[in-house]
């Protein structure tokens, strides 16, 4: 049987080139790239064998034993690529650790490569796979099938996994993986039945080809200077393993001299400082054989990720990291000493959220240098109790001296394509503790009574800002500040909010009042005065973290609202059915009350996309923007 070779030859040179590329775009850091250039090197060599095989087969008679070797190493090769490729996907899926403990599901998966790596060691001896008939010809054997059948087990997990986790891996990624089923499938089916035409490498080498364009995309995540991952690709991994429920340790290095050494050294110096500190640590990685993922945040921020296979090692490489810190570098710029706080977290142990944890490394800096190997366990704990003992004291402090800062999160309209509003938010930045959480000073406040003050600060700061030069330039409709409980039952609030208005001259219009399922959970009529009263002066209201209580539905209803925000806890309805159903019932009847919608806690494009399709007005998270400070989002507004 002739075969046509050019497809053979293009999917051996689109291989070449794809592998010549990845190593010059450095495409080999950390446990994606490593698993993805272990697929091209695979694919390379099935590529080979298939080509020598097939020029074997060719060339006539003669030569069994090479031809039993060339097709025995391109059937061993072929049957690997698969699972190799289904390693890759959980690797990108951050899911390794959830297989693990399903020994069941892991089982399962190695038994197709070993059924079918026996049927090949088999045919050596006898020809169920292939064999060569009288005329040294290659003839396909009674039992070709099992190679198929356990591809196309490998294909249908692929395809159920990357289903599973398609809003982890985001609309691109998802895309990029299903085409390469798609082009393996259409591969299989014309190689089998028509033997002739061998295009599954070449279809192989298309598929390969557009995950690197797609999925790796180093550019992305790999800062050019340091070669370290950058902070894009650091919250990624974060993310990943807090939803995945995952266990990390992660070695966070803070230059807590940064700032002095940035004016002494100019940008070039700094740039030149942090990839020596990256050299550094990746020679300790080696060292230490700790296969940890290396990230540089910016501003001295360096972060060592490692897998829970390597956490005996982490103290002792922390260890090793801080010493070697201690010594001066030698740069082009000169011999320069860094000041460096290093401290050992494990999540979810010590932290159990994507935003504490980036707090905490932010304060890192500021914590005083002993010179020690700092551990998160100790310091958060001890950090907490201490912010409890002087949170009233904290709270004052920052009451009379105006520490506070409003920060704002913008509130995309999907209906107008623009940011039309936002959501003012609280934040606290002690000198002594640094960012301390609003869980911690709203509850604090709200016993002490002092959250009535910062009610009216709150307001007052928007108030402010809605007044200023810079917000009439924005093109913003409104802003949303929240009431706390202990507000909604104060018996002059209509009246303490309305003159705040009236003294920055700001518009009804302009603010939107959200209150909480607690607040109007609670039958009372100071409650029902204040809104009737705020809404008839015509400021709007908002329900706020609908979905996270129990309130009556009736009292709901009678409310004078414009606006339900739906929590976060909705964003999850897309990976449940159940939940999906009681999504679109809840949008449904929210809309029957002729009530705008919000939805919070949007990360993705595929949530953005969920949501604009269920005809929900207004969307709000990290996608679009994080809470930022008032010169930042004034910036981003006029940008956008």
């Amino acid at each position: 049987m002739d075969r046509l070779m050019v497809f053979d030859y293009c999917a051996l040179a689109l291989l070449t080139i794809l592998m010549i590329t990845l190593v010059m775009r450095r495409m080999t850091k950390g446990h994606l790239g490593r698993h993805f250039i272990m697929l091209v090197f695979v694919a390379i060599l099935t590529c080979v064998a298939d080509t020598w095989a097939n020029a074997l087969d060719d060339a006539g008679t003669g030569n069994i034993m090479l031809k039993y070797v060339a097709n025995t190493l391109y059937f061993i090769l072929h049957s690997c690529t698969m699972p190799l490729f289904i390693s890759y996907l959980v690797v990108l899926t951050d899911s390794w650790h959830m297989l693990r403990k399903h020994k069941i599901t892991l089982s399962a998966l190695i038994a197709p490569l070993v059924v079918v790596m026996l049927a090949i060691i088999v045919n050596l001896f006898t020809p169920i796979i292939f064999y060569f008939d009288e005329a040294d010809v290659y003839a396909r054997g009674k039992y070709i099938f099992i190679v198929y059948i356990v591809a196309a087990v490998y294909l249908v997990f692929g395809l159920m996994h990357s289903v599973r986790f398609r809003r982890t891996l985001g609309v691109n990624r998802f895309v990029s993986i299903c085409s390469v089923f798609v082009l393996s499938v259409i591969a299989v089916l014309v190689q089998y039945i028509k033997p002739q035409y061998s295009i599954e490498m070449y279809c192989n080498a298309l598929g390969l080809l557009f995950i690197s364009m797609m999925v790796q995309r180093p550019e992305d995540t790999i800062d050019s200077e340091t070669r370290l991952y950058k902070l894009k690709a650091y919250l990624n991994t974060i993310k990943m393993a807090f939803g995945n429920e995952k266990e990390l340790e992660i070695i966070q290095i803070n230059v807590t001299n940064y700032k002095s050494l940035r004016e002494m050294m100019g940008y070039e110096g700094t740039a030149e400082l942090m990839t020596g500190l990256g050299e550094i640590l990746e020679k300790i990685n080696l060292k230490w054989k700790l296969s940890a993922d290396i990230y540089n945040l910016g501003n001295g921020k360096i972060r060592l990720v490692i897998e829970a296979k390597k956490f005996g090692k982490v103290i002792q490489v922390a260890e090793e990291i801080n010493d070697e810190l201690k010594h001066d570098i030698a740069l082009k710029y000169g011999v320069v000493g860094v000041v460096a706080n290093v401290c050992v977290v494990k999540i979810p142990e010590d932290i159990t959220n994507v935003d504490s944890l980036m707090a905490f490394g932010d304060d890192l800096t500021s914590f005083p240098y002993t010179g020690k190997v700092l551990f998160a366990s100790e310091i958060y704990k001890k950090r907490y109790y201490d912010i409890m003992r002087d949170i009233d004291s904290i709270i004052e402090h920052a009451l009379t001296e105006r520490k506070f800062e409003v920060y704002y999160q913008p509130i995309y309209s999907v209906n107008e394509n623009r940011f039309n509003s936002a959501e003012a938010l609280l934040r606290l930045n002690d000198e002594k503790y640094g960012f301390i959480s609003p869980d911690i000073f709203i509850s604090a406040s709200e016993k002490s009574g002092a959250i009535h003050r910062i009610g009216a600060y709150v307001l007052e700061e928007v108030c402010r800002f809605i007044a200023s030069e810079a917000f009439s330039q924005l093109n913003i409709d409104y802003i949303e500040v929240n009431l706390s409980v202990a507000q909604c039952m104060q018996k002059d609030l209509a009246e303490d909010v309305l003159a705040m208005l009236k003294k920055y001259n700001v518009k009804p219009s302009q603010i939107n009042l959200e209150v909480t399922e607690t607040a109007v959970s609670h039958s009372h009529v100071t409650l029902m005065d204040n809104l009737t009263k705020l809404n008839d002066a015509g400021i709007m209201l908002s329900l706020d973290d609908f979905g996270t209580g129990y309130s009556n539905m009736r009292r709901i209803a009678l409310l004078p609202l414009s606006i339900v925000k739906l929590d976060r806890t909705f964003t999850n309805a897309e990976n449940t059915p159940n939940m999906h159903i009681v999504l679109r019932d809840t949008i449904k009847m929210i809309k029957d009350m002729k009530l705008e919608i919000v939805v919070e806690g949007i990360e993705t494009e595929e949530l953005v996309k969920l949501y604009s399709d269920l005809k929900c007005e207004y969307i709000q998270g990290y996608y679009y923007s994080k809470p930022i400070p008032k010169d930042d989002f004034t910036e981003f507004v006029m940008k956008s």
